[in-house]
């Protein structure tokens, strides 16, 4: 599948987050790390010894969806928000099989690159499927683990990813779109503008990935034994965030889940407990 719908939608998406990255609001390095998925873009801030935090976004976004978060993770950790391959960012436009295990060796090669042997994951919808996929397939590796909006738990309820973006008709030049993404995503049109504008410049250009993500059995969840914590909003629109807080309640009793009411999938502001968390 084609990343982009045009070659002048993708110019636009990568010069808007280029403006994004220069204006990250702690010094930053821009690292391009060879992997057997093509060149992955990471971007690094914090005290270089720094305890390391890898930082995965969801679908349809980037390493710019950190930006709110990064100036107090980076505080105390040496933080790597890392440009999913196959997303509207400056890595590869190449999609590794979900569940096949070469998500997680295509990590294993950023990690290596980074010179990272050990670290916290944060993940978010996507980020959460792929830091948790991570955990399972790379326990040793992982020393503690925050999912936000977690895939691959509770019952995904919508198509994958913004579905309805894609299939509601067009008003204008996103009057449809904006709309959906408001009630998918749980984006207030005036309080979450910056963030709205984004979801509309993205899916105006960008093809997502359409799979369902796979669902981690009972088992898999079982062998967690690092720290976790979950949190989510309790009106997710995309996924059944009641269901992942039954399962990781059952299944990872040692787990901290959070649900936030009146939130959908779109959850901000959580910067301050997941550093508690990281540093507990």
């Amino acid at each position: 599948m084609i990343v982009y719908k045009s070659e002048a939608g993708r110019r636009e998406i990568l010069d808007h987050y280029r403006r994004v990255l220069d204006a990250w609001p702690v010094p930053a390095e821009h690292v391009r790390v060879p992997t057997r998925e093509g060149e992955t873009f990471v971007l690094v801030s914090g005290p270089p010894d720094a305890p390391p935090l890898v930082l995965l976004h969801g679908s349809g976004a980037n390493a710019s969806m950190w930006r709110g978060d990064v100036s107090t993770w980076s505080r105390h950790f040496r933080t790597y928000a890392v440009d999913l391959v196959g997303e509207p960012g400056l890595s590869a436009p190449s999609r590794p099989a979900l569940g096949s295990g070469a998500v997680a060796l295509w990590l294993d090669d950023v990690l290596d690159g980074l010179g990272v042997t050990r670290a916290a994951l944060v993940g978010t919808s996507l980020g959460g499927w792929t830091a948790l996929d991570y955990a399972v397939r790379r326990p040793e590796r992982v020393t503690r683990l925050a999912l936000i909006c977690p895939g691959g738990v509770g019952r995904q309820k919508v198509g994958w990813i913004l579905k309805a973006l894609l299939t509601r008709p067009f008003r204008g030049r996103d009057g449809g779109l904006r709309e959906s993404a408001m009630t998918v995503a749980g984006l207030d049109g005036e309080r979450d503008r910056q963030a709205l504008d984004a979801v509309v410049l993205t899916f105006t250009h960008f093809n997502p990935r359409r799979e369902k993500l796979p669902v981690f059995s009972d088992d898999a969840l079982r062998g967690l034994t690092m720290p976790v914590l979950v949190i989510a909003g309790e009106c997710d629109a995309m996924i059944d965030s009641h269901q992942t807080a039954r399962r990781v309640r059952k299944c990872v009793p040692h787990a901290t889940v959070r649900l936030l009411p009146g939130v959908g999938h779109a959850v901000f502001g959580q910067a301050g407990p997941i550093d508690e968390f990281l540093r507990a």
